[in-house]
């Protein structure tokens, strides 16, 4: 996953690099999404992979999410957590 940095300078928006060294899903995703969306460029974008996932295949995007979602809820909790643990502390200095 991309951490909030990432998104905001342009994660999703950067080309999905492709070489000889690639596996094989890899190859069908990218060859898949620049045949449905036929950019004019000819790069296959992060966003692009996404999108056409969410339309094909939406029930693995929103696992994906929902994990994301679960995973930023908890550390929430963590952190949330930590601090008042930490506010405890110093208060009885």
């Amino acid at each position: 996953m991309f951490t909030k940095e990432e998104l905001e300078s342009g994660a999703l928006k950067q080309v999905v690099a492709r070489d000889e060294n690639d596996n094989y899903l890899k190859k069908i995703i990218v060859d898949y999404t620049g045949e449905q969306l036929n950019p004019e460029s000819g790069d296959v974008t992060t966003e692009m992979v996404i999108g056409v996932l969410a339309e094909n295949f939406p029930e693995i995007v929103l696992s994906i999410a929902e994990e994301n979602f679960v995973r930023g809820y908890e550390q929430g909790l963590t952190d949330s957590e930590h601090f008042l643990s930490v506010e405890k502390d110093d208060s009885r200095h």
